[in-house]
């Protein structure tokens, strides 16, 4: 039997070149009448994955039309049209009344957007932008959205030090799928973070804005991590924002359950008592702006805002 292709994780995959239509529940009655299907209207890239909220059409345009590759605006019109359609795209997901980072968030944005599409530019100050969250919350489909639309660099930490960590717990003789010990907490979580934050550093420091996707729940908890990240930004001129993605425990199961990532087993298996250690109901305080994806619906506005800009810009 062959196996899967890993389209997201795997750099020496082919490149995606279609769709199939993917269905999560299927419900019928004793008559064989159908009654139910969970998800009818995702699709999944050629052996790739489905983000939370994506319908066929949505999904499509993230995998073969990106916001980046889409042309410049030709008249100041739809300069202006496609820029509010993203400042009213961040307002939304994040809610409000706004607090200072998000305006800065929201500003940096909308100034990045309009320089790579007007000159290929990158703004004079870099910003570092950190999106946590649980795990299936959607972090990392919504910095994507972000990276898309600024061309900031996107750092996922799975994608980065997933084969470092299964090899380091080998040979530490154990699962290297495990995320939950107490082996892994000590002994492999840090490194991962120190390979997250210092790739971020080396993008900042040569003027490269960098936004970091893992779940940072014991670092956004901690005063002195927290701190220290804010000394170390302020000393090289570089500003710090912090998001949170919120969404509930239903739409992160389901998610987990989607992608089928065998280092979520744990969780799925003692889902009950992993649901327990979270709480889904607060941001961390460090946490600047907090993105509601609850039932997905962050993520479905960030791939219809994609659809927009493709119609503006096309």
């Amino acid at each position: 039997m062959s196996q899967r292709i890993d389209h997201h994780n795997d750099p020496n995959a082919p490149a995606l070149n279609g769709l199939v239509p993917s269905v999560d529940v299927v419900v019928t009655s004793d008559a064989g009448e159908l009654s139910l299907i969970r998800r009818s209207d995702s699709c999944a890239p050629l052996g790739g994955a489905v983000d939370l909220g994506e319908s066929i059409s949505q999904a499509a345009i993230r995998v073969k039309d990106p916001i980046s590759d889409q042309p410049r605006p030709t008249d100041r019109s739809s300069d202006s049209a496609a820029a509010e359609v993203i400042e009213q795209t961040l307002l939304k997901v994040s809610g409000s009344p706004a607090n200072a980072e998000q305006n800065a968030l929201l500003s940096s944005v909308v100034d990045a957007w309009r320089r790579q599409h007007r000159h290929g530019q990158s703004g004079p100050k870099p910003i570092l932008t950190l999106v946590g969250g649980y795990a299936g919350s959607g972090k990392t489909e919504f910095s994507r959205f972000l990276s898309d639309i600024t061309g900031w660099a996107f750092l996922d930490k799975d994608s980065m030090t997933r084969v470092m960590v299964e090899c380091l717990l080998v040979s530490l003789g154990c699962d290297p799928h495990d995320r939950h010990t107490e082996l892994y907490l000590r002994e492999v979580r840090p490194l991962e973070y120190r390979c997250l934050m210092e790739t971020a550093f080396d993008n900042l420091e040569v003027g490269t804005s960098a936004i970091l996707s893992a779940p940072f729940i014991a670092e956004l908890t901690d005063p002195s991590w927290v701190s220290h990240l804010a000394d170390r930004c302020a000393a090289r001129g570089i500003e710090v924002v912090v998001v949170w993605v919120r969404c509930d425990a239903e739409s992160m199961r389901e998610h987990i359950k989607l992608r089928g990532d065998a280092r979520d087993a744990w969780k799925l298996q003692n889902w009950e008592t992993y649901v327990s250690t979270l709480n889904i109901e607060t941001s961390p305080p460090s946490a600047h702006i907090t993105v509601d994806n609850r039932l997905g619906a962050a993520i479905s506005l960030a791939n219809q805002t994609r659809e927009i800009l493709k119609r503006i810009l096309t």
